[in-house]
């Protein structure tokens, strides 16, 4: 994934609490194979409203979203991060969120925002008065910004987490951190290998 420091965009005000994984992407999304193309299908299940917000002209192209508490409830379902990521948000900022959502979201490079309530009531305000307001995430300084309003918050991140998203470490990357000392150790152990059990082409080889 790629390094996160400064997000710079506007914001949908979502005022709904409770939002779960199921209502962020619907099973019926689940069969696909692949990584992308799922943002068609985000709140799809509320997009049949022409009312519903992310339907609304003015919030077309935002790339926050400002959601009530406990946004990512429920199963832990990666294609819930596939399909906002897809869309085009790059953060979401809710008072609270699900520990399994907010999880995968590290590991994808979509940052969480936790504010208090009255923050994001006010943030809610902001954004619906002018849709056009440009909206400020700093996850190095760890600070949401507002700066034509002269608003500005400050959230919390685990270290683990924002080293992660400052130097767009995935799994694979801390894995590879470690290279020289997995090298070492795979050339002195003794522990069985799975070397010499394939051929080129990545066929098993039989014993005779």
């Amino acid at each position: 994934m790629k390094p996160v420091r400064l997000l710079e965009g506007t914001a949908v005000p979502l005022e709904r609490s409770d939002v779960d994984t199921d209502q962020i992407i619907p099973s019926d999304w689940l069969k696909r194979v692949e990584r992308t193309g799922f943002g068609r299908g985000l709140f799809s299940e509320w997009r049949d409203d022409q009312e519903f917000v992310l339907n609304r002209p003015e919030y077309f192209g935002a790339t926050m979203l400002v959601a009530g508490p406990r946004f990512g409830t429920g199963s832990s379902r990666e294609h819930a991060v596939w399909a906002l990521m897809d869309y085009g948000f790059t953060a979401i900022i809710a008072p609270s969120f699900g520990d399994i959502f907010r999880n995968n979201a590290s590991k994808q490079g979509l940052v969480i925002v936790e504010l208090g309530i009255t923050d994001v009531e006010s943030l809610w305000t902001l954004v619906k008065a002018d849709p056009s307001l440009l909206v400020v995430v700093d996850v190095e300084r760890l600070c949401v910004e507002v700066p034509s309003a002269g608003w500005e918050r400050t959230f919390t991140l685990d270290s683990m987490t924002r080293e992660r998203l400052l130097n767009g470490w995935d799994d694979i990357s801390l894995t590879l951190l470690r290279e020289d000392e997995i090298s070492s150790y795979e050339a002195t152990s003794d522990a069985p290998t799975l070397q010499g059990l394939f051929d080129q082409d990545g066929h098993v080889v039989l014993p005779h």
